[in-house]
């Protein structure tokens, strides 16, 4: 199954797993927690409890005016989830790309004033 791997601090990238529980909960570093934050037909796992176990801050997610509404912890991938239908598939590579894109800025977070504020880092200004 192919997969967007995203990883605090780092570049997102396609990978194949074999799609069995246990390799995304290798991948997460334990219990999975499925979200469906996109208009795509794409599953968002990460770690159920990694906002509880203090996992490192990755990625917000964004409303469609762009603010931050949460912020997913630890590491997480992205993969297919046709509606109607509770498995996962493979991304497409048209959505694998995209989506690579779209989470291609690191992020990290400070907290101010009782507030969060989030720190994009462009990698392709870096390059």
């Amino acid at each position: 199954m192919r997969i967007l791997l995203v990883e605090p601090g780092k570049t997102p990238v396609l990978k194949e797993i074999d799609g069995s529980l246990k390799s995304m909960q290798e991948i997460v570093g334990g219990t999975i927690q499925v979200l469906y934050p996109f208009a795509e037909p794409v599953a968002l796992v990460c770690n159920d409890e990694g906002k509880l176990l203090g996992l490192p801050l990755n990625r917000a997610l964004r409303d469609e005016k762009g603010r931050i509404y949460d912020i997913v912890a630890g590491t997480f991938f992205l993969c297919g989830a046709p509606e109607g239908s509770d498995r996962f598939e493979s991304l497409s590579q048209q959505t694998g790309e995209a989506f690579q894109q779209h989470f291609l800025c690191r992020e990290n977070f400070l907290r101010i004033n009782g507030k969060i504020l989030c720190v994009r880092i462009d990698k392709r200004r870096e390059l």
